[in-house]
C-alpha cells in the first residue's frame, strides 16, 4: 500500500438506517489520521495526506507497539481536564511545531481511537467486509500493552443502543454514530456503506477572501452553499495558523452580501462551517478541509 492513502468517507443522513446488516459506531470530535507502522518506522497521515508525524509524536511513538505493516484508520483525540473530547485541543496540537507539541503533548497526551484496518501484516484487507476487518482490528488491539494510548472505537449492531449513544454522550465531545454496513469493503469517497447522524451538521463553504491580514487572519469571507457570501467569525488562533498558508490575496477589495469589506483570493480553499449558521449573517467557520 502506498502513502497516501485516501480515505473512505461517510454520508449524511437525517436518521441512522435499520436492519441487520449495519454496524453503528460512536464518531468523535477529533483529527482523522491515518496510522503506518511500517518496516522502518512510524507515518502518521492527516486526511489530506499530509504527514502529521511530527506534531502527534506521543501516537507514533505509541504506534511501535504495533506489529510492522499495520495500516489504521481513526481518529486522533484529546481530552480535557474533566474528561471531555475537545476538538479545539486536537486542533491546537495540529497547528503546531514539532516543539510546542511535544510541549502539549505532555500536558495532555493524545489517544487514538481505530475505527477500522485498512492493511494488516498479511496484506491488504480494504476488500474484506467490515464486519471481518472489525473482528481483525480488535484481535490486533488486543495485543497491544495495556496502558498504549491506541484503542478500538466503541461500537454496536444494536439501533436502539447506537441512539441512546448519540442522545447522551454528546457532552462527552461524542459528534454523532457512524453507520457501516457489515458486508462493505473499505472504499475512499462518498459512498452509501458509511452513514451518519451528526449533532451540529456542518457544510463545505468556498473561501472568499479574509479580513485582517494573509498571516494573521481575522475572519474569513466564505461562498455559502446558498452562493450567499458572509464574513464569519473571528477565527481561533489554531484555526488562523493553519489557514494562513493557503491565503494568496489579490490587490483589490470586494464586499459581502451584508456589505463587509474583505481582501479576496485567487486559490480555492474549502472551509467547514456550522450549517445551523448559513440561514444567518453569523458563520462559524469549523475547520479547513
Amino acid at each position: 500500500m502506498n502513502r497516501p492513502v485516501s480515505v473512505a468517507l461517510s454520508q449524511s443522513v437525517p436518521e441512522l438506517p435499520t436492519g441487520t446488516d449495519w454496524s453503528y459506531e460512536v464518531k468523535l470530535d477529533g483529527h482523522r489520521m491515518i496510522m503506518w507502522r511500517t518496516d522502518d518506522g512510524v507515518r502518521l497521515q492527516a486526511r489530506s495526506g499530509r504527514d502529521v508525524t511530527a506534531a502527534w509524536g506521543d501516537l507514533a511513538l505509541a504506534s511501535h507497539h504495533l506489529p510492522a505493516g499495520t495500516v489504521l484508520d481513526g481518529e486522533a483525540v484529546i481530552t480535557t481536564e474533566n474528561g471531555r473530547i475537545s476538538f479545539e485541543a486536537a486542533q491546537a496540537r495540529a497547528a503546531s511545531s514539532p516543539t510546542r507539541a511535544h510541549r502539549l503533548a505532555t500536558q495532555r497526551p493524545a489517544h487514538y481511537i481505530a475505527f477500522d484496518a485498512l492493511q494488516l501484516p498479511s496484506g491488504d484487507v480494504r476488500p474484506r467486509p467490515y464486519s471481518e476487518r472489525r473482528a481483525a482490528l480488535l484481535n490486533l488491539l488486543a495485543e497491544l500493552p495495556a496502558n498504549t494510548p491506541i484503542q478500538a472505537v466503541s461500537a454496536t449492531t444494536d439501533h436502539d443502543t447506537a441512539l441512546t449513544w448519540h442522545t447522551t454522550l454528546h457532552s462527552q465531545g461524542v459528534e454523532g454514530i457512524v453507520a457501516k454496513r457489515a458486508t462493505s469493503p473499505y472504499r475512499a469517497g462518498h459512498t452509501g456503506a458509511w452513514q451518519k447522524i451528526r449533532h451540529a451538521e456542518t457544510a463545505k463553504a468556498t473561501v472568499a477572501g479574509y479580513t485582517g491580514t494573509a498571516r494573521q487572519p481575522q475572519a474569513l469571507a466564505v461562498r455559502l452553499p446558498n452562493g450567499r457570501i458572509a464574513l464569519s467569525q473571528r477565527l481561533t488562533t489554531p484555526l488562523a495558523t493553519r489557514i494562513a498558508p493557503h491565503l494568496v490575496p489579490q490587490p483589490e477589495r470586494a464586499y459581502t452580501q451584508g456589505g463587509d469589506a474583505y481582501t479576496p483570493v485567487s486559490a480555492e480553499i474549502i472551509v467547514e462551517v456550522v450549517a445551523g449558521t448559513t440561514r444567518h449573517a453569523v458563520v462559524t467557520v469549523v475547520r479547513l478541509r
